[in-house]
């Protein structure tokens, strides 16, 4: 059926189905129209947006980009014109800040200028500052600042020599005495009147140099100055004394030279000096209050008094200490009570120093050095010990003086052995007392049995072991920090005489056999000393010491080895020259040619001129017994020598045992004559009388003399089957070679050889 016209008309269905239908399409109809309206509506919304993208595509968004644009522009030329405003306004602040530095200056309001530089300073830092936008006027400007910076520190510099004003000599030796004498300092006490307005000047200047960071280098300068040419040579020179001179508008500070009889002036009189000139230089220089320029502190205020003080006190307490209080400080003990004035002295030095803002609040090295005083008086006692006993050591050996048994070290006398000893003393007496024992043996010792031999010894070595009695003396009464000390520097003494004597002397004590004898007396005497040095000062010792730690007895056996070892050195070179000439005695053999004969004789003259002259270099300076045991013993090498010699001949004519037995009697005859040891001849022959105690092959050389003049049957009584005079000297097979040499081959010889055996 047709939907267009009007209603159509269909065929009416029977019954109910046909109702429904009918109203069903009833109820369609109307929303089948509106969908129709709005499908038309759509087609024409759909053709006006269509309409409108073309119209954006076209229009509008050609419209947008430019706005874009535009507005990206306009931002950055925002930004530019906010980057130059801002450029512009710290050259306009750079430029105020140096109009009123110009202004400033000119009435010399040092502290304003100097204020507007750095704020002028601060702008020129943050217009470099400023990266991808550089100026050519920036370098302008910079040395602009630089040229107005250097402008006002002339200007500065120029008052400054106006305040404190040097008059040096023009002597290259700053440091002399003389040269000092003549050094002045003037100070500025009144402002010129056109700075009255302006403030005091000494303020101004001085806090200008602070805002400039320029004050630390000029106040430096001020320091060396017044170190080198004021407080060091007041500290170094004891005759030099400040006085002072004050004018109408200027204070004058100048030196004057007295004469003194003493090389170092007490520390009082050193603080004294040193103390005016402080004084002096708060008063009308230093006393200014200094604003330092940080922002954040406000309360950021110091003195130019601290600064230098800060600058040089480290410097002044070094030259005080190494020039003044160590001089101060006593060589004696009993002098450390006085030396509290010097401790009281330091602190009203520091105090008054303190006082005047020089110093901070906390102890400074100088008094902390003062009071210190035990340390340094032992360290400076141990040094000038060891140094006493370095020179003695390195003094000449040969001054001698003479030791006998009688002989002690000059020594004041030790106090009581005190309560230990004597309840020991007592208990032990008590019980002698009690039971009735003596146990004492009736053949008392001698007194001189423990003692030293009579013999010579250097003057230096006396003066060295006093040297130790006195330093040991000293420790007694010493604290005991300084006793343990005093202690041990003695027994460096002794290492060092160990170490230094025979490296120092070690050319003279091989070459001349007097000073090797002298030096072995030395050891010897050093070491006697030292077996008793640390009991005789055990109880009065600090008690650390007192525990069996006070010895010296370990050293004994070090330098009696020293002197031995040097002693046999020398006896073993006097030994090689003895052997070295009789080497020149051709063997003894053929003694009835002249030539061997007078080579002989020559040899055996050498050998006893040389032991003479050794005797006489020995006498009075060894030991009576070391003297014969060594002269015994170079004189038996020679006879050791002749004898081996001798017997080693094969064939010995008459004529030559003739002159063998004329040798060997010179040897016999004037041997005992280098045996010398006291100057007294007449006191020499009971030495000279035991020559065969000390040489022991004396009765070997006078056998051999009896062989070199026996016939046959006196050789075999000598021997007496073995039992004989002949047979205690030689060997069977030494006789027989002896037989040989002397006796042709005989029927009488072969009876005389087959009875030695």
């Amino acid at each position: 059926a047709s939907l267009g016209g009007g209603v159509p008309t269909l065929p009416l269905p029977q019954g109910e189905v046909c109702t429904m239908i009918n109203k069903k399409y009833h109820e369609f109809l109307p929303s089948m129209q509106s969908a129709e309206d709005l499908v038309s509506q759509v087609d024409g919304l759909s053709s006006n947006i269509d309409l409108l993208k073309a119209g954006i595509e076209t229009e509008v968004q050609r419209d947008l980009n430019v706005a874009v644009a535009e507005f990206t522009e306009l931002k950055q030329q925002l930004e530019r014109d906010t980057l130059v405003l801002s450029i512009l306004k710290k050259l306009q602040e750079f430029d105020t800040a140096m109009k009123e530095y110009n202004s400033a200056l000119l009435e010399k309001k040092y502290v304003a200028a100097a204020q507007q530089l750095e704020k002028a300073r601060s702008s020129l830092k943050m217009l470099e500052s400023r990266q991808g936008f550089e100026l050519k006027i920036l370098k302008a400007l910079g040395t602009e600042l630089t040229v107005q910076t250097q402008n006002m520190l002339y200007h500065l510099g120029e008052e400054w020599q106006k305040l404190a004003v040097w008059k040096l000599p023009p002597s290259k030796e700053s440091s002399s005495l003389e040269s000092v004498v003549h050094s002045e300092l003037h100070l500025r006490t009144v402002p010129s009147k056109e700075e009255e307005i302006a403030g005091p000047p000494v303020a101004s200047v001085l806090q200008a140099f602070a805002v400039l960071g320029e004050l630390h280098t000029k106040l430096k300068i001020f320091g060396q100055l017044l170190l080198k040419y004021i407080l060091k040579p007041l500290i170094l020179y004891p005759s030099l004394q400040p006085f002072t001179e004050e004018q109408s508008d200027v204070f004058i500070l100048r030196f004057k030279s007295e004469a003194l009889t003493l090389d170092h002036s007490s520390p009082m009189e050193v603080f004294d000096k040193i103390k005016l000139i402080f004084e002096v230089l708060h008063k009308y220089l230093l006393n200014v209050p200094l604003e330092q320029p940080v922002e954040d502190k406000k309360d950021c205020r110091v003195t130019l008094a601290e600064l230098l003080g800060d600058m040089i006190w480290e410097e002044l307490s070094d030259c005080l200490i190494q020039n003044c209080l160590v001089n101060s400080i006593p060589t004696n003990s009993s002098k450390l009570e006085q030396y509290i004035e010097v401790i009281k002295s330091t602190e009203e030095f520091e105090k008054a120093l303190k006082n005047m803002q020089f110093l901070k609040g906390d102890t400074t090295d100088l008094l902390k050095y003062a009071r210190n005083v035990n340390s340094h008086f032992a360290n400076k006692k141990c040094q000038d010990v060891i140094v006493a006993a370095r020179n003695l050591m390195t003094s000449e050996i040969h001054n001698t003086v003479k030791i006998t048994p009688d002989s002690c070290v000059a020594l004041p006398r030790l106090p009581d052995p005190g309560a230990r000893d004597h309840l020991k003393t007592q208990k032990t007496s008590k019980l002698v007392h009690n039971n009735m024992v003596n146990l004492e043996n009736e053949t008392k010792l001698s007194q001189y049995t423990f003692s030293l031999p009579t013999c010579r010894i250097s003057s230096s070595v006396e003066k060295l072991m006093e040297l130790a009695y006195q330093t040991l003396l000293e420790a007694t009464a010493s604290t005991d920090q300084c006793c343990i000390q005093l202690f041990y520097s003695v027994r460096n003494i002794f290492q060092l005489f160990y170490d230094v004597v025979p490296t120092y002397h070690k050319e003279n004590l091989q070459k001349l056999p007097q000073l090797a004898a002298i030096h072995h007396n030395n050891c010897m005497y050093i070491a006697h000393h030292l077996l008793t040095l640390g009991h005789q000062f055990r109880y009065r010792l600090t008690n650390i010491l007192c525990d069996g730690a006070a010895t010296f007895v370990d050293m004994v056996p070090g330098f009696r080895r020293l002197g031995m070892e040097c002693f046999l050195a020398q006896m073993r070179v006097q030994r090689g020259e003895i052997l070295e000439r009789l080497s020149s005695a051709r063997n003894f053999s053929n003694m009835d040619d002249e030539e061997n004969y007078c080579a002989a004789n020559k040899a055996i003259r050498q050998v006893l001129h040389q032991l003479k002259r050794l005797g006489k270099v020995w006498q009075d300076v060894l030991p009576v017994n070391v003297y014969c045991k060594a002269m015994g013993t170079l004189l038996n090498t020679a006879l050791t020598e002749i004898v081996t010699r001798i017997a080693a001949l094969e064939d010995i004519s008459a004529e030559d045992a003739d002159k063998l037995y004329s040798l060997c009697r010179t040897m016999v005859e004037e041997g005992p004559q280098v045996f010398t040891p006291l100057p007294e001849d007449d006191k020499n022959k009971k030495y000279q009388e035991e020559v065969p105690v000390y040489v022991q092959k004396w009765m070997t050389f006078k056998e051999l003399m009896i062989i070199l003049q026996a016939n046959l049957q006196e050789i075999v009584d000598q021997w007496a089957d073995g039992k004989g005079p002949l047979a205690a000297e030689f060997s069977a097979a030494e006789v027989k070679s002896l037989i040989r040499a002397l006796f042709q081959n005989t029927e009488r010889r072969a009876a005389a050889l087959a009875k030695i055996k």
